[in-house]
This record gives C-alpha cells, sequence and structure tokens, in this order.
C-alpha cells in the first residue's frame, strides 16, 4: 500500500510534473494553484492515516483489500481503506489541475502536437486520474460500509458478491498502472532526444500512444480475474484486449530505439537511467503478455511471476524512470549540479540489487506450474 498509494502513484506527476508542466507549455503556474496546494494536505492527511493504521495494528489484507476476507477481519482495514479513499482525493485534484492547465495555458502558438512528449504523458495520466479513481473511492467506502451496518454487498454470508468487488477494485486498478508507467514513458522521451542529441523519432505516433494506453487501460481489468470463475467469452476478450495494450507500448519502444540509432549519445547519469528502463521495461512487459494468455495465466496466477512482472514494470519502468528525471532536471531545480560519480554508482546498485532480487521470481513463479 505504502509502495502503490504514497509512492509510485503520486510521484511523478506530484514532484517532476508540478514543476516542468508549466515551464514546458509556457504558464506561470498550474490553472489552479491552490487546489494544487489542498491536493497536497489532502496527500499528508492520507499518508498520516495510512502509517497510523500499519503501527495501530496490521493490515493483513494486502493492498487490494480483497473481500470477503477484508469484510470479515479484525484488522485496520477501515483506516487503510480511508487513508487510500482520501488519497484518490488527491490525485483527482492534481489530474483536474493539469487537464485544465494544458487545455488553457499553453503559450500562444504552443498546439497540441508541438508539446514535449512529457506533457502529453502528464495528461494522458491526469485523464485516467480523474475517470478512475472515482471509482475506487466508491468501492472503499462500500466496503467500509459493509465493515461498519452489516450491508451486504460483498460478503455472500450476507447476500453480496466478492467477485463485485474485484470488478470494481480492478477497473480502477489496472489504469492505476498506467497512471504510473505513462510519466515515466514521458520522462524517458525527454531524455533520450537530449543525451542522444536527436531529434525524437516518430513524434505523433508516440503521442496518439499514450492517449491510445490511456483508452486501452479501461478496458483490460478483467485480465486480473481469469481464475474468477468469468465465462470464457469474457475471458477471451479480456485477453485479446491485453495483447492490445501492447501495441501502442511497443511503438514507443520501438521509436525510441529509433531515436537512439545513430543518435551523438552521451553518457551522462540520465542517459544510463535511460539504458536501464530500456532493459528493464520491456521484461516487465513481455511478461505481462505472457500472463494475458490464458492458458499461462490459469497456471502463473497467484505465483512470484507475477510479483516478479508487476515490480519490472513499476520499478523497473516507472521508479526508473523517475530516477532518471529527477537527475535529469536536477540542476534546473536547485540550481546547482549532482555528483556524477556518486550517482552512476547508486544506479549501479539499484540495477544490480533489483535484478537479483526480481529476476529470480520468475523461475520461483514459473516452477509452481
Amino acid at each position: 500500500s505504502v509502495m502503490i498509494f504514497l509512492f509510485i502513484i503520486p510521484a511523478i506527476p506530484a514532484i517532476l510534473g508540478n514543476f516542468t508542466l508549466p515551464l514546458m507549455i509556457g504558464a506561470r503556474d498550474v490553472a489552479f494553484p491552490r487546489l494544487n496546494l489542498a491536493s497536497w494536505y489532502v496527500y499528508i492527511a492520507g499518508t498520516v492515516l495510512a502509517i497510523y493504521s500499519m503501527f495501530s495494528g496490521s493490515v493483513d489484507t494486502g493492498w487490494t483489500f480483497y473481500t470477503p476476507y477484508s469484510t470479515q477481519t479484525t484488522t485496520s482495514v477501515i483506516s487503510m481503506t480511508l487513508a487510500a479513499f482520501i488519497l484518490g482525493f488527491s490525485s483527482i485534484f492534481t489530474g483536474l489541475n493539469f487537464i485544465v492547465t494544458v487545455h488553457k495555458l499553453r503559450a500562444p502558438g504552443m498546439t497540441w502536437f508541438k508539446m514535449p512528449l512529457f506533457v502529453w504523458g502528464l495528461y494522458a495520466t491526469a485523464v485516467i486520474q480523474v475517470l478512475a479513481t472515482p471509482v475506487l473511492g466508491i468501492t472503499l467506502v462500500l466496503l467500509i460500509l459493509e465493515r461498519l451496518a452489516g450491508i451486504g454487498i460483498f460478503d455472500p454470508a450476507m447476500g453480496g458478491d466478492p467477485v463485485l468487488y474485484q470488478h470494481f477494485f480492478w477497473f480502477y486498478s489496472h489504469p492505476a498502472v498506467y497512471i504510473m508507467i505513462l510519466p515515466g514513458m514521458g520522462i524517458i522521451s525527454e531524455l533520450i532526444t537530449t543525451h542522444a542529441h536527436k531529434k525524437i523519432f516518430g513524434y505523433n505516433a508516440i503521442a496518439y500512444s499514450s492517449m491510445a494506453i490511456a483508452f486501452v487501460s479501461f478496458l483490460v481489468w478483467g485480465h486480473h480475474m481469469f481464475t474468477s470463475g468469468t465465462s470464457e467469452v469474457s475471458a477471451m476478450i479480456f485477453s485479446f484486449l491485453t495483447f492490445l495494450v501492447g501495441i501502442p507500448s511497443g511503438i514507443k519502444v520501438f521509436n525510441w530505439m529509433a531515436t537512439l540509432y545513430k543518435g551523438s549519445i552521451r553518457l551522462t547519469t540520465p542517459m544510463w537511467y535511460v539504458l536501464a528502463f530500456m532493459f528493464l521495461f520491456p521484461i516487465g512487459g513481455l511478461t505481462g503478455i505472457f500472463l494475458g494468455a490464458l492458458a499461462l495465466d490459469v497456471h502463473l496466477h497467484d505465483t512470484y511471476f507475477v510479483v516478479a512482472h508487476f515490480h519490472y514494470v513499476m520499478v523497473g519502468g516507472t521508479t526508473i524512470a523517475f530516477f532518471g528525471g529527477l537527475h535529469h532536471w536536477f540542476p534546473k531545480m536547485f540550481g546547482r549540479m549532482y555528483n556524477e560519480l556518486a550517482a552512476n554508482i547508486a544506479l549501479l546498485f539499484v540495477f544490480v540489487g533489483f535484478n537479483m532480487t526480481f529476476l529470480s521470481q520468475f523461475q520461483i513463479g514459473r516452477a509452481h506450474v
């Protein structure tokens, strides 16, 4: 829960997005500065409540809060789900702010297809934040009501349906994966063109692919539920849509590779992070395609293979891109240069340590088959 709700979802939009978005489109600030500040206070409130939940008692449901267990356990589920509900408002405020900023505050002459690709990534992310996050909020409120008032919504003992909870939760949580990765992809587009000293290859395709990923992300939640008793027809449709979402992601990767081709590449710390991303993220993406195949997913579901896939996308993708962007814009943000040697050593430790931790988990999960 800390990794997802407190770090990966807000990290890039809140830290790098708030700083660079107005600069990139020629605005003085985001459209609603006070709403922006309010989103920060709401985030702090949700964070304090989430940490309190962990220290006041265990939260043994995992970050998915699956029913009926989460409605029956005596652990701190109510306070933790309330924290996630509050954090959702912070996400919605930021998304609204970014959408209005991009639409209304672009400098004269800056058309949509002259915007930096990081702005496209933030914009696509903001659309998902505004449309998907309320679904999670409503779901968590229903979960709290079931625990407090005994209303039969998800608990079969009270006439509810636990699979309904899964539908609600994953309708948000799969788009949430793209809330995490789309800004990271935007960062990689900026870093490659800067440190390879070359114009990005296929600008329009990368921009459209960001919006395509945002759109398709709302249609693939069912691939988390292949073992939950869904019908064969719906499973086949969700499997096809899972393969489909790989196309815009592949467009980005191949366009990045084409940009690097014959570029004047300077191996700065941000560029090393780009290369780390180009190695790690495709592993996460390709294993996601494996899990989209019905015959494989049934066997690999709930194994360490899924854990490894998830972390190669979230850490190997989002976090590596975030660190790359942080180093890239560090001089702009703080007016001084970081220590290049120390930064490279830190990247080496992160890259080696991450692969040592999670690469083996693919084998651990596969061994269960």
